[in-house]
């Protein structure tokens, strides 16, 4: 006799001979897959892990920055950066793609990314040009371009470029409440591709 519980009452029925075998296979399937789910979730890497951490990611702004001069449209907005700036930038983003916390104990976090662009007037053409030059730049570094880390990665810059060009818009005295980092991941996506490995 089998007693299944769930939902409205309990329902007694008897399991015939061959259904004995075959629930165990199927225990032991499930049992398999929700191994198998625990070890896929363990294996989905940070954004930062994905594209390779510090290095990359530091070469991508350098690069970056390099270029703006000869941009007409980005060239006013930066041209009286600190160098130290460009590091400060590729720790903010190493940090939000789940890479360490180097720029909130060293610079005071997001409102202090906040308080940067306070009064800066960023116009939507600047914020556009930011964007398509840093993703042409990720193309010529060769940082991954998969649908998914790229989804994720253009997700991020469209989001934080916007809350960029509301703040700058605001008077440099602004009051800004201190706010936790950004935390980016994977999105929709929920990770990138990867094939599946030959376990059993």
């Amino acid at each position: 006799m089998t007693v299944i519980s769930g939902g409205i009452g309990m329902i007694a029925r008897t399991r015939p001979p061959w259904a004995i075998g075959l629930t165990a296979v199927v225990a032991k399937q499930i049992d398999h897959g929700e191994r198998k789910i625990q070890r896929m979730a363990t294996k989905v890497p940070t954004l930062y892990e994905w594209l390779g951490g510090a290095e990359p990611l530091s070469r991508l702004i350098d690069r970056f920055y390099e270029k703006v001069p000869a941009d007409p449209l980005l060239m006013p907005l930066f041209a009286s950066m600190p160098k130290e700036h460009f590091h400060h930038v590729a720790q903010f983003i190493a940090e939000v793609f789940g890479g360490p916390a180097e720029y909130s104990a060293q610079h005071g976090g997001h409102a202090a990314m906040i308080r940067k662009h306070l009064g800066r007037g960023i116009t939507e053409q600047q914020r556009k040009r930011w964007v398509d030059l840093l993703l042409e730049t990720a193309d010529e570094l060769e940082l991954p371009s998969d649908p998914e880390f790229r989804s994720a990665l253009v997700a991020y810059l469209e989001w934080g470029s916007r809350l960029a060009v509301i703040n700058s818009a605001l008077p440099v005295d602004t009051s800004v409440a201190e706010a936790p980092m950004p935390s980016w991941s994977w999105g929709v996506p929920g990770g990138p591709y990867q094939p599946e490995d030959s376990e059993p």
